[in-house]
């Protein structure tokens, strides 16, 4: 039976450019929500924003590879730039068509589509940039990715929506297991904060109106009101146990489960009983080969809209019966809001992280509990305490749901690659 593991894993995000910050963030529970930038807040109904803050492409290219990429590829291409080189993995002729690329992504090149459309639509049919159709397609993270580094087995790109991140973790976890790869760059990215996604969205009445940052993201409280969009990329290190094994690499963690379900419900609306979320959580823990529990965390998709907190509440309870009030439960989501196609992978990496660490993320602005969403969602402060076993749920636009499975490694001693935080 094929073990995958985890040898690297890199972020770009509103609390940090990298793992060590972003987790240095999180330990001291500082959330990266701030009044929006990139768009004229006077002219929405939301006017905040989880910005990615301080991000110079120049870090990991050259000024013509990023002129090739939106912005979302860029963020792909430095995170994955950090997980490669954590892993310390070496690409060659004899294992490149061993090696994958699944990155994925709920809007693609979402800023360039836009821009384009406008000099369209104000300079006329010969002013789009040449690399319009380059910049714009989902794929192109991964395609960035994979010619960076010379990677030539699978790659590809998963649109899930909002689990997109997490859904091409599974199924690179999936295809190692296969043995159809060794190993795989695997996550999400997302780059959309632009006047099309707010004003989409403030149509939509998905977003929180709060004015106050530390109000405006808070899964479970009875008075949120939507969630703060945000961007940035999560980028994993899958491999075989045997390959990392054999080449003396640092492990971060197993992934033991994987499971995907849909609503077949709604466009928007999660399915209210929550049955179809719950039955990919089920299906993760059977193929990890655990009860319910033995999970020692939850990391929930946690949107901190109405529907989706209560419906995710449900979700839970139905796939671990009892063991579900039991279990700490928080969202990462009210430190970084909703991330889109890069919530499930950042959320991964958050997961392993609070196994590595032996530390609990709270689910910060939780100051008054919806009845509804009556779990154990860790309030405001977090929690030291030893993780065997988090689980951690994604949910899309489309009824897509995703529960991934992480296993703490502790069969050898493991450091970041960056200074210990």
């Amino acid at each position: 039976m094929v073990r995958v593991v985890i040898t690297g894993m890199g972020a770009v995000t509103p609390i940090g450019n990298n793992v060590a910050e972003m987790w240095q963030s999180i330990r001291q529970e500082k959330h990266g929500i701030a009044t929006a930038t990139r768009v004229n807040p006077d002219d929405y109904r939301t006017t905040l924003a989880a910005e990615v803050k301080g991000f110079d492409p120049g870090m990991t290219m050259d000024r013509r590879e990023a002129k090739r990429m939106d912005l979302f590829a860029q963020y792909a291409v430095a995170a994955a730039d950090e997980a490669f080189k954590m892993s310390g993995f070496e690409i060659d002729e004899g294992n490149a068509f061993d090696v994958g690329v699944i990155v994925g992504s709920g809007s693609g090149g979402y800023v360039s589509m836009e821009e384009n459309v406008i000099r369209l639509n104000e300079r006329g049919p010969n002013k789009v940039e040449p690399l319009f159709h380059i910049k714009t397609p989902v794929n192109m993270a991964a395609a960035g990715i994979a010619m960076r580094f010379g990677m030539k087995g699978d790659s590809m790109s998963v649109s899930s929506a909002c689990a997109s991140g997490s859904h091409s973790i599974g199924e690179a976890f999936m295809k190692i297991k296969a043995g159809q790869l060794t190993a795989c760059l695997a996550g999400g990215s997302e780059g959309t904060l632009s006047d099309s996604t707010y004003s989409g969205f403030s149509v939509l009445k998905a977003m929180s109106a709060q004015t106050d940052p530390d109000l405006a993201s808070r899964p479970f409280d009875k008075e949120r009101d939507g969630f703060i969009p945000a961007e940035g990329s999560g980028i994993l290190m899958l491999e075989s146990l045997e390959s990392a094994e054999s080449r003396g690499a640092k492990i971060y963690a197993e992934i033991t489960g994987y499971g995907a379900t849909t609503d077949a419900h709604h466009v928007t609306a999660p399915l209210p009983d929550g049955t179809a979320a719950g039955m990919a959580m089920k299906k993760a823990i059977k193929m990890g080969g655990i009860t319910a529990e033995d999970i020692s965390y939850i990391n929930a998709h946690g949107t901190s809209t109405p529907a989706n907190d209560s419906s995710e509440t449900k979700a839970i309870k139905s796939a671990l019966g009892e063991s579900a009030y039991k279990i700490p439960v928080s969202s990462t989501k009210s430190y970084i809001g909703h991330m889109f196609g890069a919530a499930g992978s950042t959320e991964a990496i958050v997961s392993i992280e609070a196994m590595r660490h032996s530390f609990i993320p709270p689910t910060l602005n939780l100051k008054n509990p919806d009845p509804k969403c009556d779990l154990d969602c860790v309030p405001l402060k977090g929690r030291e305490e030893q993780l065997e076993y988090v689980l951690t749920n994604s949910m899309g636009f489309g009824g897509h749901n995703s529960s991934l499975l992480f296993k703490r490694w502790s069969g050898q001693i493991h450091l970041i690659h960056q200074e210990e935080y």
